[in-house]
């Protein structure tokens, strides 16, 4: 996959934040996933050596039958501190470079973490949209910003997430009685079609299989976690 990388990373959180500024206006929020989807993938990233070293996982299923194709774990320096809300500058370098070693490229890519779900309208799956200039889609497990009523228990309900007068996301139950979901655009994508992607991507668990692939292989850091075993017919 063909990543162009940035000159430079803001080394602050003062800097980072300006950036953030300066970006959000770039993101687009209108549908630009090629039809028919063939491809969907997962990000995530975990950490090693007390947080010295960032371990970036993708995963590649096929769509809709989302069978793991292709997957890549990179390991590099960590460059940037945890600070809540600046996620992206501590994660995606990492996952510029595992996507970069991607041989199937997906059509759209859902992220472990926000979208346009952020103070700034720049969470994770925003700022790698516009570094990759792909569709994607953020895929939180907890909520960063905004207020929202309480979500229907059944599968498939949602209520939007608001900030500021803005409609910014939408908490998703994506199975019935179970945790939901924070679901927002990142780039070239709307709310609606950033929750209907999540929901078929959705089988039997809570997480979506492109987030639950690539968080097991982020966990685990073993190169073969989710397409070993679904080579092997032991999908887990």
């Amino acid at each position: 996959m063909q990543i162009q990388f940035p000159e430079s990373w803001p080394t602050t959180p003062a800097e980072a934040i300006v950036l953030q500024r300066t970006l959000a206006p770039q993101i687009v929020l209108e549908d630009r996933i090629p039809k028919p989807i063939r491809y969907v993938a997962g990000v995530d990233a975990g950490f090693e050596d007390e947080g010295e070293t960032t371990r970036a996982a993708v995963v590649v299923l096929s769509f809709p039958d989302l069978t793991p194709v292709d997957e890549v774990l990179v390991r590099q320096p960590t460059v940037f501190p945890y600070v809540p809300g600046l996620l992206s500058f501590r994660e995606v370098p990492a996952v510029l470079a595992a996507l970069a070693q991607l041989k199937t490229e997906p059509d759209v890519i859902l992220c472990d973490g926000q979208g346009i779900a952020h103070p700034r309208r720049l969470g994770i799956a925003s700022h790698l949209g516009l570094l990759c200039d792909r569709p994607t889609v953020g895929v939180a497990k907890s909520r960063l910003v905004g207020t929202h009523i309480e979500v229907p228990p059944d599968k498939g309900t949602w209520v939007p997430l608001i900030d500021r007068g803005d409609r910014i996301g939408a908490v998703l139950r994506n199975r019935a009685n179970t945790k939901p979901l924070y679901i927002s655009p990142g780039h070239y994508t709307t709310l609606e079609t950033a929750i209907d992607l999540v929901l078929r991507c959705s089988t039997k668990y809570r997480l979506p299989e492109t987030t639950r692939y690539a968080d097991r292989l982020a966990s685990s850091g073993t190169a073969r976690s989710a397409l070993g075993e679904a080579q092997q017919g032991r999908l887990f």
